[in-house]
């Protein structure tokens, strides 16, 4: 009796052993990662300034920092201290179906953290806060959506933008003609060369998308927001200790005042010459994000 009782005992403590052991084992994107020794971020190419090429070619932003700092962790949890990091470039339409069938492990961009998208993606804690508005030439009359009507709108094909445009301008009972578009580098030039008298998307894109522009003082964001968005870093689904690496170090971040760091370099004003200091909420946000441990 005391024999059984003892194998039974030491095959309990294996158990638990061997569970805290492959604890990362159960992760399906962890595995996949350390199988191959490399990481496929997917990234944007002209979201300044959260992810955008830099002079030396490869992606750079403030979504790139935190992502970089998710990526250290990963390497940390498997065990691989030289983990490759494959870019993918991802647009506002491949985005959610590169994350929803494996080709991207972790998207680094300007992508909100909605309901409707998590029924095919998971997302990290809310690292900023923005909102749709509309950016049009100095001059242009054009101060509200309302100003629109009859008028032509460039709109990012997939994005929550397009859908708070059209949704408010059904509401408003107003005619807008569109112009769809891939990202925001056609709906800009769309904008500049006069195809479309307005460019909506999110504030601090269109704020980065001036800043780049060939003559910034021409434009103008203007009007209420029509829409609310949270971004977050964009992760599969269905997989919460994969998941829980990234809100724990983001949640580090945030508690040790880094993320504030990061957002400074970027932002106040930062490389791309865009002062916009942290927002109320978005303090916020930080402090009610940075869970203890």
């Amino acid at each position: 009796m005391l024999k059984r009782i003892t194998i039974l005992f030491v095959s309990v403590a294996l158990s638990f052993l061997w569970g805290t052991t492959t604890f990362a084992e159960g992760s399906f994107v962890l595995k996949r990662i350390k199988e191959r020794g490399t990481i496929n971020m997917g990234h944007r190419e002209s979201s300044v300034p959260f992810a955008y090429i830099g002079s030396d070619g490869k992606p750079i932003g403030y979504s790139i920092d935190l992502c970089m700092k998710v990526i250290d962790a990963v390497k940390k949890e498997i065990g691989v201290s030289n983990l490759r990091i494959n870019y993918v470039p991802v647009t506002s339409q491949t985005r959610i179906a590169l994350m929803a069938n494996g080709t991207i492990d972790i998207e680094c961009g300007s992508t909100t953290n909605n309901l409707t998208r998590q029924k095919q993606v998971d997302y990290l804690p809310v690292t900023f806060i923005t909102g749709t508005k509309i950016a049009s030439k100095k001059g242009s009359g054009i101060t509200e959506i309302e100003d629109l009507d009859g008028k032509t709108i460039g709109l990012s094909l997939g994005t929550t933008n397009e859908k708070a445009v059209k949704r408010e301008a059904a509401r408003l009972g107003i005619k807008i003609r569109t112009i769809m578009v891939k990202d925001h580098p056609q709906g800009w030039l769309a904008l500049e060369s006069g195809r479309a008298d307005a460019y909506a998307s999110d504030h601090v894109l269109l704020y980065g998308l001036i800043s780049k522009s060939k003559n910034p003082s021409q434009f103008q964001v203007t009007g209420r927001f029509l829409s609310y968005d949270p971004y977050g870093i964009m992760v599969p689904r269905n997989d919460s200790t994969y998941r829980r690496i990234g809100i724990v170090t983001i949640a580090d971040l945030m508690r040790s005042g880094e993320a504030k760091q990061i957002y400074d370099k970027w932002f106040n004003p930062g490389p791309t010459k865009i002062n916009m200091p942290i927002s109320d909420t978005l303090r916020v946000a930080f402090q009610i994000q940075a869970l203890p441990h």
